[in-house]
């Protein structure tokens, strides 16, 4: 049993109320196949620049989300009112946008009742966290960041939500979790240091740690030299390689394979990465978050995403999975919708090497802190650019010798894959390009700098 603060934004009682509702607006309208989603969130955040919090603000919000489906038609309407008349008219819209939609053939019947894994993801501290807890601790962040005569800016964040699944086939899922979110920019005066991190339980982190590592990047990066772009041994901090490497997660999708807009079409179980990539997507992992169930109400399974390099397991919604002839994997997002599915609790292997013994063992090379701006310029080859920011420096013999001015860079996920020569234990990861996965850091060779940046 979850704390009762889980059920206070959005009750499972409540949730099985609402439903009740639903079911009976649809009989009076002679629709039998009906389903409905709820979701609840409550959050606040403390956002900090120029060493001062400027800002706390707080919102909640709930809605209902119904579907029905009649005759091979599916339509959704959506509502953020409880009440009895705001019920029946959601019901009344998705059966007239139903009854004006095209006939899909390969439309399902709504999903029967599964067991879903229960997943404890609700931390009653972070639920409750006050905006005076967030103060004194952005406070103290800013004062270690000042006291190195550098300026701070970021966000602290805590918060809970609810989503549930209910159907008239017996699917009644229900999920409550929290989420505490910190991140911390140091700015001097040519140089900067960033850090975050995200958790279900705000004690799970050390928001002065992370101060103190984004004010010792901004001193270590000041007075960044030029060096000429080109191939170089890159150490890929945690999140830079959440923010590269998990641009190609949407491709792991059956319905992108199918259409051939996927960078696995042709290449699912031949060995395409290094021996020593190990990827899963695992939504009971430890640290992970998320729904244990997908836009169906189907239990997530486990996948081995990557095993020794080759891709072997795609993500399966109902209908995709039906015309490939294999089980859903509890991936797919509601209906109607054009996407299919993916992959959301990405976790790849880690190994032994700490990132200091990584820059132990190179004589030259780049360590990057982080990654922004990348967009996607070959998607078979899944070749992507970007640039570096907030913390990149010039390994020299064994040590880092100085800051670096960024680097542009193109480069192949694909081929980074092929050129990973160490691996860190991994660590939950949080950055800016992609959603939160558990990741390592990554020593690889060869990576592509094409230009230095103007900054």
């Amino acid at each position: 049993m979850q704390p009762e603060i889980a059920e206070s934004i959005l009750p499972k009682a409540n949730c099985q109320e609402l439903f009740a509702a639903v079911q009976s607006a649809a009989k009076t309208l002679g629709v039998s196949d009906v389903e409905a989603l709820f979701g609840a969130h409550c959050a606040a955040l403390t956002r900090f620049a120029n060493n001062t919090i400027h800002q706390n603000v707080a919102e909640q919000d709930r809605w209902i989300s119904v579907r029905v489906a009649l005759d091979h038609r599916t339509a959704r309407a959506t509502t953020n009112r409880f009440d009895p008349d705001s019920i029946r008219g959601a019901v009344a819209q998705a059966l007239a946008l139903a009854r004006s939609a095209a006939a899909n053939p390969d439309l399902l019947p709504l999903f029967e009742r599964s067991a879903i894994l229960e997943t404890k993801r609700f931390d009653a501290a972070t639920a409750s966290a006050t905006p005076q807890h967030r103060a004194n601790t952005v406070a103290e962040a800013i004062r270690i960041v000042e006291s190195k005569g550098q300026t701070a800016a970021g966000i602290y964040s805590t918060g809970q939500s609810v989503e549930a699944m209910y159907n008239s086939r017996g699917v009644a899922a229900w999920h409550a979790e929290t989420m505490a979110q910190f991140s911390i920019t140091a700015m001097a005066g040519d140089s900067s240091g960033w850090a975050k991190a995200s958790a279900v339980s705000h004690a799970s982190i050390d928001p002065l740690a992370l101060a103190r590592s984004a004010a010792e990047k901004a001193r270590l990066s000041r007075d960044p030299e030029e060096i000429p772009p080109g191939r170089y041994t890159v150490i890929l901090e945690p999140a830079a390689v959440l923010d590269l490497v998990g641009q190609m997660f949407g491709d792991f999708s059956a319905t992108a394979v199918a259409d051939s807009r996927s960078f696995l079409t042709d290449r699912v179980g031949k060995k395409l990465f290094g021996e020593n990539i190990q990827i899963a997507d695992d939504a009971a992992h430890p640290l992970q978050a998320g729904v244990p169930f997908d836009g169906e109400g189907v239990p997530r399974r486990k996948l081995t995403l990557v095993d020794a390099g080759v891709p072997r397991d795609l993500a399966y919604a109902r209908s995709s999975a039906r015309k490939a002839g294999v089980e859903p994997t509890g991936h797919g997002f509601p209906l109607p919708n054009e996407v299919g599915e993916a992959p959301l609790n990405i976790v790849i292997s880690g190994g032994t090497t700490s990132t200091d013994e990584m820059i132990a063992s190179t004589e030259r090379g780049v360590l990057v802190t982080r990654l922004w701006y990348i967009r996607e310029v070959d998607p078979y080859e899944k070749i992507m650019t970007g640039m570096t920011r907030d913390g990149t420096f010039l390994i020299e013999n064994g040590r880092v010798s100085r800051g670096l001015r960024n680097f542009r860079f193109n480069q192949g996920i694909i081929e980074l894959l092929n050129n990973v020569e160490a691996l860190s234990p991994s660590v939950r990861a949080s950055g800016e390009e992609a959603f939160d996965m558990v990741v390592p850091a990554m020593k690889v060779r060869g990576f592509n700098f094409t230009e230095v940046t103007r900054f």
